[in-house]
């Protein structure tokens, strides 16, 4: 019998060459400028029209370095030199302070919920311009998102003497930020949709892609009452029922953006039977569509839309009163499970009812308990939510990398 040739055994290759000094020197000074050049931006949003020499107090920034960002995001266009001098004391040479130029550029915004996706046009202080809401008449992924691009292309083309720096796009379910997918979404039926690529394609514009609740704990940060909170837990209840958490300044990810999927968290006091098998599920219990199944059992004329009950309780119909004060209470139950488990400073929760009504969060924070309940606040953001979650996902890289994002940048 002929011999098989014995396989030729190959030297393993040589490991990696560890980054030269100088590379690893070059990536910290870049990290450096960009942290410094965040910080100078927010101050300047935060506290503007602000003298230079503040930013530098507030920075811990040298007032040289201070002076050159401002030059350079001058140049940009992202920062004017406000019109009336500042006097030190009303004695020496006049201070020009700075503030941030909110009329030359916008970002898109998009979000997708589960009837409708809202698209919107924000400036830079994350004050919507412009918006749009977009009916499903199907939910197939490329029929909605090709759907947004024509609805932003229409924003955008109505605003024209504003330039666009990027498109952001937050969504209930999975959403993994660094592919820029929507892994899953149950109710919309989605499962792997490159979202990014997909608007990217359609728009020409960069696209920042992340979940709907980590989006509003960036805005919160950003433009909320929560902005000085070192903390801070934000708690969305629509369709979708979902969490973030963020500790100083960072939103928790965790591994393919999964941190927050409280949907099968099991709620005191629940009865309603989840897909999943089990009785009380939090999404289940708390999602809009039980809210409105609830009310039409209960003989109310509200359809699938949440607002009718918000409407019918306003005009005083007690059933409509009794579900979502009910609602609210379990929710406070949901805030305070996440409270021991978190300890945030601040617990912000996005919902109809506690946005609308007084009795509403005074249930909410009844449930979550007397030494807590100050605690919780309803969204900054009650009469556009959803396209500041859309939005904020791009103005949160914009405002975490401002010569990055910037047009002209290098």
């Amino acid at each position: 019998m002929p011999r098989t040739a014995a396989p030729t055994l190959l030297p393993p290759p040589p490991p990696p060459s560890p980054p030269s000094p100088t590379t690893v020197l070059r990536a910290a000074d870049s990290a450096r400028r960009r942290t410094s050049a965040s910080a100078v931006l927010r101050s300047v949003l935060e506290h503007g029209p602000v003298a230079r020499s503040t930013v530098a107090r507030l920075t811990g920034l040298s007032p040289a370095s201070v002076t050159d960002y401002c030059a350079r995001f001058a140049e940009l266009g992202l920062l004017h030199e406000a019109s009336v001098p500042r006097r030190s004391g009303g004695v020496g040479r006049p201070h020009l302070p700075v503030d941030l130029d909110d009329s030359r550029f916008v970002v898109g915004g998009v979000h997708v919920a589960v009837p409708y996706t809202t698209v919107a046009l924000l400036d830079l202080r994350g004050r919507v311009v412009a918006e749009r809401r977009l009916k499903h008449d199907r939910t197939e992924p490329s029929r909605v998102l090709a759907r947004a691009a024509d609805g932003l292309a229409a924003l955008f083309a109505a605003a024209a003497d504003r330039t666009p720096l990027g498109v952001g796009v937050a969504a209930g379910g999975w959403v993994d930020r660094d592919s820029g997918t929507i892994v899953e979404h149950p109710l919309l039926g989605w499962r792997d949709i490159p979202v990014r690529d997909v608007l990217g394609a359609h728009t020409g514009l960069p696209v920042q892609v992340d979940g709907h609740a980590r989006a509003l704990v960036g805005a919160e940060r950003l433009f909320g009452r929560a902005r000085d909170s070192r903390s801070l837990l934000h708690l969305f209840v629509g369709n979708v029922v979902d969490a973030a958490f963020a500790t100083n300044d960072e939103v928790h990810h965790g591994p393919r953006s999964q941190a927050g999927a409280i949907a099968h968290l099991p709620l005191r006091g629940g009865a309603e039977p989840c897909d999943c098998g089990r009785v009380g599920c939090l999404q289940v219990e708390l999602s809009e569509r039980t809210l409105c199944r609830r009310a039409r059992a209960a003989g109310l004329a509200v359809g699938v839309n949440p607002m009718r009950v918000v409407e019918a309780a306003a005009g005083g119909d007690p059933v409509a009163v009794r579900l979502l004060v009910e609602r609210a209470r379990m929710i406070g139950r949901a805030a305070g499970l996440l409270l021991d488990i978190l300890n945030p400073d601040t617990v912000v929760v996005t919902e109809i009812g506690i946005i609308h009504r007084e009795d509403c969060l005074a249930a909410l924070r009844e449930a979550v308990g007397p030494q807590r309940a100050a605690a919780v606040v309803p969204t900054s953001f009650p009469d556009s939510v959803l396209a500041v979650a859309g939005g904020s996902v791009a103005l949160d890289v914009l405002y975490r990398d401002p010569l990055g994002v910037s047009p002209g940048a290098t």
